[in-house]
């Protein structure tokens, strides 16, 4: 089931649109980035990451939003389910084709990087070496979050009857999920002894329940040669691993009790 619905994936018009944009894009990085003067291999990188994780939240959020919601308006679901398939293999076989699609598309996003950025560094020297370990896991962290991602948007989508509910909800946990590691920075200092103690709980309880993307972001380390420490890398590992099974069973939980047309 999963290589069908990977099969599915691939044919997709839109997504090979959003690849080809993002092709377009890490293409144009060596000009954009001689706008600087003396930074453009940092300024090269930098440019690199952040297409990279933008297409792989794009990426994230179409194919966790519209897994579900797509066999029902097409009436898969009422030919597949009848099947000696359980609905939890049903889940669990979309979340994996979908992180299959998204290791490879950035995988392949990381080669067109290792091309573009050595051409964007040859146009101005720098003292820092390209690390292409440390990008390669930077981009790997961004791989993981967006299957965190697709992961918040199809437990949405175990439950929701049209696709604008899980994209734009998933959208607004991913936008809280980002600054939620400033804000309780934030309310740990002078702020937090100003309000209330409800208050202070119900921010904190927030805080702990919304997913902290921030822990996946090792972009500054890829820029500037920043060691990483190997419990740099377990945390997002686990975190991811641990909060994407508490997701992906809360959707199997709630899709079992769904009544299907």
């Amino acid at each position: 089931m999963t290589s069908g619905n990977l099969r599915l994936i691939l044919r997709d018009r839109i997504l090979h649109a959003v690849l080809g944009v993002a092709l377009v894009l890490l293409l144009l990085v060596p000009t954009l980035s001689g706008f600087s003067m003396r930074q453009v291999q940092e300024l090269a990188i930098t440019l690199c990451l952040s297409a990279i994780s933008l297409v792989l939240l794009v990426l994230a959020l179409l194919l966790g939003s519209s897994a579900i919601w797509r066999d029902i308006e097409r009436h898969y679901t009422s030919s597949i389910l009848p099947l000696p398939v359980s609905r939890s293999s049903y889940i669990l076989a979309k979340f994996a084709s979908i992180s299959l699609f998204l290791l490879l598309s950035g995988l392949v996003l990381f080669m067109t990087a290792a091309c573009v950025i050595p051409l964007a560094a040859s146009q101005y020297s720098s003292d820092l070496p390209i690390a292409w370990g440390i990008i390669a896991l930077a981009i790997v962290a961004d791989v993981l979050k967006s299957m965190l991602i697709a992961a918040v948007a199809l437990l949405l989508s175990s439950v929701s009857t049209s696709f604008f509910l899980p994209f734009f909800g998933t959208l607004a946990i991913f936008l809280a999920g980002s600054a939620s590691q400033e804000v309780y920075e934030y309310l740990t200092g002078q702020f937090g002894r100003e309000i209330s103690s409800m208050a202070y709980r119900l921010i904190q309880a927030v805080y702990f329940v919304l997913p902290n993307f921030s822990a996946f972001d090792f972009k500054v380390h890829a820029v500037y040669v920043l060691p990483i420490e190997a419990k740099d890398l377990f945390f997002p590992v686990g975190y991811a691993t641990l909060y994407v099974c508490l997701l992906l069973g809360l959707a199997i939980w709630l899709f079992n009790r769904r009544q299907l047309p």
